[in-house]
């Protein structure tokens, strides 16, 4: 039987089993280069100083976005942290320490059957969540992040991608579909989920299919390609009525 990668069901599957590793091995894994990205995300979000902001992390996992999050904007009120994967929310919650706990609330959900209050976010911000949707999902994001962010409120989001026409490609796709397939099996007991970064970028692409699904739904739209298109950051905000 064939699987559907982008079942529900599915991925939340994979990051439970991987949610005890994933911090670590997502860093080890990228050379370091997931925290540099994860920086350049919250480095995108246009969010006034100052602002007492109620927003939501999408796509969550275990929360390394946080400290970067809060590090820059101290005065967040409130962070709705929503994934679909329970385990990844555990491991976050266990991470979790001192005033960060107060201002983060957890949503175990499907992002996009989520039924957050319309209008009800001052910013939304997500890292590396966005390759395990196809192109049909994507619209449906696009759409419900059009309807949570209050009008004139910021986003950025962040993905890894298929660095298409980078000279260092073959590298780049050698190294995510045989090297660390290898290594995830002789270090982590034989697990496979990791390995799935490979398929899910190569589908992923250049990320475009994400960046028009926005545009369709209404926001307005950066990108900025970062390491020779490795990975996409998407920065804009749901213009004001």
């Amino acid at each position: 039987m064939t699987r559907d990668i982008y079942d529900p069901t599915y991925i939340a599957g994979v990051f439970d089993r991987c949610s005890a590793n994933y911090r670590v091995w997502s860093a080890v894994a990228s050379f370091g280069l997931v925290r540099r990205w994860r920086r350049h995300c919250v480095a995108g979000l246009d969010l006034p100083q100052g602002l007492p902001a109620r927003g939501v992390d999408l796509m969550a996992g275990t929360g390394e976005v946080w400290p970067h999050l809060l590090a820059r904007f101290p005065e967040i009120a409130q962070i709705t942290a929503i994934d679909i994967s329970p385990a990844m929310h555990a491991e976050a919650v266990a991470r979790l320490h001192g005033p960060r706990a107060r201002r983060i609330t957890h949503l175990c959900a499907n992002m996009l059957e989520t039924d957050l209050p319309d209008t009800s976010a001052d910013f939304a911000i997500s890292t590396f969540g966005l390759k395990t949707f196809d192109a049909a999902q994507h619209r449906i994001f696009a759409t419900q992040l059009h309807r949570i962010l209050k009008p004139g409120a910021p986003f950025s989001l962040i993905e890894a991608t298929d660095p298409l026409g980078w000279r260092l490609r073959p590298l780049y796709r050698l190294y995510l579909d045989r090297v660390l397939p290898l290594v995830e099996r002789m270090f982590l007991r034989g697990a496979q989920d990791f390995m799935m970064l490979g398929a899910y970028t190569k589908n992923f692409g250049t990320g475009d299919s994400v960046t028009r699904a926005l545009r369709i739904a209404g926001l307005s739209v950066t990108e900025t390609r970062l390491t020779g298109g490795s990975a996409l950051l998407l920065t804009g905000h749901r213009p004001r009525d």
